[in-house]
């Protein structure tokens, strides 16, 4: 989990995302929504992995986690904290693969995922952009799902949710009094699974010499 650390050349059969975190404020209302619908018993999941709230920019079991540092690095530098404001709910089918390579996606219980949709502003669908322009040049090979004509963001909320509880789980982030509103501070990688923290970078941080 050390900043700028760079990650291992192995374990290429693990999955791994790229992810933007909260600041703090906005984390724990999203935490708050983890813990409401882990006690009711709809999902634990995102807890029992300790998981981050996050929202996922890609996913992808098969990328070389060195060509991710070194995009992920170039863009936190040339990045300011952003923007943010969840402002609804939504949910992806069991099927759905948006995030399933780490901390927070399709899970394989059956059940749906349940997540907090940010407003799309031009400065977050940049963000993306600019992320999916420098893999390119890294020669990654973008999922279909993250590519910017497809991407949907979202900060998942519960896993395996089922259809008979997913009505609740609704009304349950209702509460919340959407939107809420805060800033994207920082950018990381993930492996799976379990899920662990590579690096992360403060947005707007100086690359190393």
């Amino acid at each position: 989990m050390s900043q700028g650390a760079t990650p291992p050349a192995t374990a290429a059969q693990l999955g791994y995302a790229v992810e933007l975190y909260f600041d703090p404020a906005l984390e724990n209302q999203v935490l708050k929504a983890w813990n409401v619908l882990a006690r009711r018993q709809i999902s634990t999941q995102l807890i029992e992995m300790a998981a981050r709230p996050h929202l996922t920019l890609l996913s992808s079991p098969s990328v070389d986690p060195l060509k991710l540092h070194s995009a992920v690095r170039s863009l936190a530098f040339r990045l300011d904290p952003l923007p943010l404001s969840l402002s609804s709910v939504g949910t992806f089918p069991s099927s759905s693969s948006s995030d399933t390579a780490a901390g927070g996606g399709g899970g394989g219980g059956g059940g749906g995922v349940l997540f907090l949709a940010p407003t799309p502003s031009s400065a977050l669908l940049h963000v993306h952009s600019q992320l999916c322009d420098a893999l390119k040049k890294e020669g990654v090979e973008l999922p279909e799902e993250f590519r910017p004509d497809a991407w949907v963001p979202h900060c998942s909320v519960a896993q395996d949710v089922p259809r008979s509880r997913m009505a609740e789980a609704f009304c349950i982030l209702r509460d919340l009094k959407l939107p809420v509103s805060g800033y994207a501070m920082d950018i990381g990688v993930v492996e799976s699974s379990p899920v662990r923290e590579i690096f992360s970078f403060p947005l707007g941080s100086a690359p190393d010499a």
